[in-house]
């Protein structure tokens, strides 16, 4: 085969934000921040900003999501990452999943809370169905938003909020109450920035099904049950998580381009 019969790969820079979702970098987004700021809903920000990861994987929004807030809760993982440091990365993550699928299909939102559990974190969960409330969800978000010893993870779909891809993870970094916008701490900063969103848009767009397991997405709020240098273990059935399927939206592959596609 010539390589004039080669087809170039596909490959981006970045993407524009969809009207609706306003850059945290922008004119707007700096206002807003410091507006939130003087209304003290930001207190979960600098704890979180401090851990800010882009993640290092297409499939790895879960992961990068639950290792920030692992790091902003200072939560000691009990084992080496870098000698002689411990410290919570990505590639310390392989539990309740087998790395090797993680890396290609991403993680659940039931799979994300095995996790969470995992390494010494306390997760509520709420799946956005019809018995979930927007207003529970808004006295959440404005409480958690004051402070910086729980953080609130999102699980949604991005189509909701116009952008390309489907299942992602992210967490809140902030609350502006009289606009109702969230602040969503992007981990795919290659592609998106943080950005403020309407909070009614963030609910709706936890609401999509999830493929893989046939359940809408949700949020999970997570607090550090013991702060400990015991190594956390794991005692999920691998064999029974590697059979089961995975949303590849949640990470890997959405509807971005085709066949290549990009969380």
């Amino acid at each position: 085969m010539s390589s004039q019969d080669t087809k170039a790969a596909p490959e981006f820079y970045r993407r524009s934000l969809p009207e609706g979702c306003i850059a945290f970098s922008s004119a707007e987004g700096k206002t807003i921040f410091k507006e939130a700021l003087e209304s003290g809903h930001m207190g979960c920000y600098f704890k979180m900003a401090a851990q800010f990861s882009t993640q290092s994987e297409p499939a790895f929004c879960g992961l990068t999501t639950l290792v920030m807030i692992l790091n902003a809760l200072e939560v000691d993982p009990g084992k080496i990452w870098k000698s002689p440091w411990r410290w919570y990365n990505e590639n310390m993550l392989e539990c309740c999943v087998p790395f090797k699928i993680i890396k290609e299909k991403g993680i659940t939102d039931d799979q994300f809370i095995c996790m969470a559990g995992c390494n010494s974190l306390e997760a509520e969960s709420t799946r956005v169905d019809d018995t979930a409330s927007i207003e529970t969800f808004r006295d959440h978000v404005a409480r958690l938003s004051k402070q910086d010893d729980q953080f609130i993870a999102l699980s949604y779909s991005r189509k909701t909020l116009g952008q390309t891809g489907d299942g992602h993870f992210s967490p809140v970094g902030g609350y502006h109450p009289d606009r109702d916008l969230v602040l969503v701490m992007d981990t795919a900063r290659f592609k998106y920035p943080p950005h403020w969103v309407p909070l009614v848009t963030v609910w709706e767009a936890m609401k999509p099904l999830d493929k893989s397991t046939g359940k809408p997405r949700g949020y999970c709020i997570l607090s550090n049950i013991e702060k400990s240098s015991t190594p956390s273990t794991c005692s999920c059935d691998k064999t029974l998580s590697s059979a089961l399927p995975v949303d590849k939206g949640s990470g890997t592959l959405a509807d971005e381009y085709q066949p290549i596609m990009v969380n």
